[in-house]
């Protein structure tokens, strides 16, 4: 009877640990992904005013000559920057690491040790 408590009793310890680790990526993905949230708002928000200045000054550099055509040149480059930030996030959304992945490899390592043969 002494060692079904003791077996009981590491087993809820080794749940409690994965448990644990578990809450903590949680929260570890959690706090990445606000930090990226923040950063990317506030250099969206720089980008944008950069852009926006740029193009009125270059606008206004040009107004006598080529005015539309300079409005029409940044307006196509603007729309391909947008297209390839956009590839680049898609790129980069797939390239991340898969969630929780810590548990479940001590999850694995756990059944392993316990003689379990599921994949």
């Amino acid at each position: 009877m002494e060692s079904v408590k003791q077996l009981l009793s590491t087993l809820i310890d080794i749940v409690s640990t994965r448990l644990e680790l578990l809450a903590n990526e949680i929260q570890e993905e959690r706090l990445h992904l606000m930090q990226m949230l923040v950063m990317g708002m506030f250099a969206l928000f720089c980008a944008g005013l950069g852009i926006l200045l740029l193009t009125v000054f270059i606008v206004v550099l040009f107004w006598d000559d080529h005015r539309l055509a300079v409005v029409g040149g940044l307006t196509l480059l603007f729309f391909v920057l947008a297209a390839f930030t956009m590839q680049s996030l898609r790129i980069k959304a797939r390239t991340r690491p898969k969630l929780f992945s810590a548990s479940l490899s001590e999850l694995a390592r756990d059944r392993e040790h316990l003689g379990g043969s599921h994949e």
